[in-house]
């Protein structure tokens, strides 16, 4: 791919997406759903404008670490410690529950028994983006929701990432070891990056302060350096760059360094919901049609109820419960990766990975409507509701 077909499709990209954002938004639509509209318009399975959107995918993964990379900066250890303790039996349970309505009802649509097994871990996790994209942090309320979610989406997302490993890092003995290797590794990059911040890092903000573009430019390379190892080492970028995020929350320049970050992020995660667009392919998807209608309005119904009653046993009030409920109700960007991962394997074919992403794209879509049209959030197109 040349550089100057790289500059057209950024024009492309962006100037279409600004063009559907503003239909959207006199629509009274959410405007995330604008940028996976325009990628399936200019996609290879649509007007074919965007050729081979692998590697905007790929520049796109960069919102996604910046993402967990602020979320890290708004939760001291001490706090994240208290929130996984409170919410890892509920994250353990609902995910067992959801892997089982998932995985069931693949198998009543004729997929295969070790297919549908796939299915229903892809299919067990709830957005990290979707969900964290439609928070508000400007209130005492949505700041305990955003808490309480990213500690359960973080235990998601170690699970995923496990869950990976099992489909491409080996068979028996050798997978177990990987797995306690992971654990491992994840403390060690956690103690490192603690001492890094304590001793070197926050000094230096302390000194050159002053100077806006070197303190965005280190911040920046934190996050990203964390994300770097962390892949290195055999965990994930977005795990990496929690840690990073984590590890700085302490600072006191950790919250005014976080928003200078917010663009970035912002510019990146267009271009990630552009890319699930671009790769949803309709003609392919009518094979699984019915069954991805049904597991995603399935999964739109059960993964609220569930989550709502496992909140409830941990001590949340009913409407609390009910509102993270709603929020977590949708398929994730890592069911995505788990499909991909199943697909290289040989454990599953063509037709049940498109049925993973068709359904997670409608769960992406349905779940947005219900959260902008309910709750606060900072894209929603009516003033009672937008709130940043």
């Amino acid at each position: 791919m040349g550089y100057q077909n790289i500059i057209f499709e950024f024009v492309l990209i962006f100037a279409g997406a600004a063009f559907f954002a503003t239909i959207f938004l006199y629509l009274k639509q959410p405007i995330i759903l604008a940028y996976i509209g325009f990628g399936i318009a200019a996609g290879p399975w649509g007007l074919n404008l965007i050729k081979e959107p692998e590697h905007i995918e790929k520049l796109s993964h960069i919102g996604v670490i910046l993402l967990l990379y602020l979320l890290g900066m708004n939760l001291k250890p001490d706090r994240l410690y208290h929130l996984f303790s409170k919410t890892a039996v509920v994250t353990l349970l609902t995910s067992l529950v959801f892997f089982a309505i998932s995985g069931l009802s693949a198998f009543a649509f004729g997929f295969s028994l070790v297919e549908s097994i796939i299915i229903g871990a892809a299919l067990m996790f709830s957005s990290t983006i979707v969900s964290l994209k439609l928070i508000p942090t400007t209130t005492l309320h949505h700041k305990h929701t955003g808490e309480m979610m990213t500690s359960v989406l973080l235990m998601q997302d170690v699970i995923a990432i496990m869950l990976i490993v099992m489909l491409t890092g080996g068979q028996g003995e050798n997978v177990s070891m990987a797995i306690a290797m992971l654990f491992i590794k994840l403390i060690a990059l956690a103690a490192v990056a603690y001492a890094l911040v304590k001793f070197a890092i926050n000094n230096l903000f302390l000194r050159f302060d002053i100077i806006r573009e070197y303190t965005f430019l280190l911040a920046l390379g934190w996050g990203l350096l964390g994300a770097g190892v962390a892949q290195f080492i055999g965990l994930s970028y977005e795990m990496g760059a929690f840690v990073a995020g984590v590890a700085f929350a302490s600072s006191p320049v950790a919250m005014a360094v976080a928003e200078t970050l917010k663009p970035l992020r912002d510019f990146f995660l267009i271009l990630f919901f552009f890319s699930i667009g671009a790769h949803f392919n309709f003609l392919v998807t009518q094979h699984v049609l019915l069954a991805g209608i049904t597991i995603a309005l399935l999964i739109m119904l059960v993964k609220p109820l569930v989550f709502k009653y496992g909140f409830q046993l941990i001590g949340e009030d009913r409407k609390f419960s009910t509102e993270l409920g709603v929020r977590l109700g949708q398929g994730s960007e890592f069911s995505l990766l788990v499909a991909y991962s199943a697909l290289a394997s040989g454990l599953i074919d063509i037709r049940a990975s498109y049925l993973i992403q068709m359904v997670v794209i409608l769960t992406f879509v349905l779940s947005t409507y219900w959260v902008v049209y309910r709750y606060r959030t900072p894209i929603s197109s009516t003033e009672k509701n937008r709130m940043d």
